[in-house]
């Protein structure tokens, strides 16, 4: 007790401070950010951070969903599968350009989405969770089996690279800009998204479905809506994943994957978007620090889990308001201030 104690104090203390300084921090990051492909030259720095990048996407997508409505998906993967295979396909044998591509990805899996959404999400509780858990190792299987279409066990090769107005995005650097327009696109959706009337809608479902229905919101239409976009947002990202490895095979897409993610969103936070972007930033670098326990990586989350559970089962920022807790800092300077004035008076 006398340790969980001294951790929450530890992260206290590191909380308020960043709600103070929000704004030089922030900048400090973005510049950090966006700096980082002029710093580095080295292939692997640029990699994992474009696979952070990608990452944080992914998890946006699902914490609208598991965040902001309550509801724990395991489709992420197979979004995210269906827009890397669809934008291959549609790059390589339909003739489409690399844009092209990545649309077609997000629209076929923005369909399968509604597929899904349309029968589902009058489910309640963990029925979801098993249904999506199915979809994505069906789709999984599709992709192993099918092969006249995806190749099956042999993935498919050669997937041409990013390429925007005739220019083709080969180098670290270039992939990681382009990677970091998308993020800063859907966190700007995401955060608009969760600010709007819609949002107010998710959590209110979240909090209390009955109470929700109750109030006049369509609880089914606001469920497959979001449920959808956060699809979208999966099978873009999918098409863009594809160009930017240039091989994609269905051993990526497996519902593991999807634990993975959630894990991600857990850790650093439901609802909460500064917590996905930690999350995932945290749960990609780490496995790359301990490529020797690779094989024991999920029971590694699984430990982390449980120790989060124990210690803040809210994640690192999950239910956080800086603008609140910055308030709360001055209030007790405020006192403390008076406090001190007043002793002295009195001395």
């Amino acid at each position: 007790m006398k340790n969980n104690n001294c951790f929450k104090k530890a992260w206290n203390g590191i909380v308020e401070f960043i709600a103070m300084h929000q704004l030089p921090i922030m900048a400090v990051l973005i510049v950090l950010v966006i700096a980082f492909p002029f710093m580095t030259t080295n292939k692997y720095f640029l990699r994992i951070a474009t696979l952070c990048l990608i990452n944080i996407v992914l998890g946006l997508a699902l914490n609208l969903v598991q965040g902001y409505m309550g509801q724990m998906s395991f489709a992420t993967a197979a979004f995210w599968g269906i827009g890397a295979y669809a934008g291959s396909i549609g790059v390589m044998r339909l003739g489409m350009s690399s844009m092209a591509g990545m649309v077609f990805g997000m629209a076929v899996a923005g369909m399968f989405g509604m597929l899904i959404a349309l029968p589902t999400l009058k489910l309640k509780g963990y029925y979801l969770s098993i249904v999506t858990m199915g979809f994505c190792e069906i789709i999984r299987i599709v992709e192993m089996n099918w092969k006249e279409l995806t190749r099956g066990s042999l993935g498919i090769m050669n997937i041409p690279p990013v390429t925007i107005f005739g220019h083709k995005f080969k180098s670290g650097s270039e992939t990681y800009i382009i990677a970091l327009i998308i993020l800063f696109i859907v966190t700007i959706l995401v955060k608009n998204l969760v600010n709007s009337n819609f949002g107010l809608s998710l959590k209110a479902i979240r909090d209390d479905d009955s109470a929700a229905e109750t109030m006049g919101i369509n609880i089914v239409h606001v469920k497959r809506v979001n449920f959808v976009i956060s699809a979208l947002i999966c099978g873009f990202v999918g098409a863009f994943y594809a160009q930017y490895v240039t091989f994609i095979h269905p051993s990526s897409f497996a519902s593991g994957v999807s634990q993975e993610y959630i894990v991600m969103i857990i850790f650093g936070g439901l609802g909460s978007i500064p917590g996905t972007f930690l999350g995932c930033i945290a749960l990609t670098v780490l496995p790359e620090m301990m490529r020797g326990l690779l094989q024991y990586r999920l029971l590694i989350y699984g430990a982390l889990m449980v120790i989060m559970m124990n210690f803040m089962p809210s994640g690192l920022l999950g239910n956080l308001d800086l603008g609140l807790v910055k308030k709360k800092v001055l209030e007790k300077r405020r006192k403390k201030s008076i406090a001190q004035k007043t002793g002295g008076e009195a001395k």
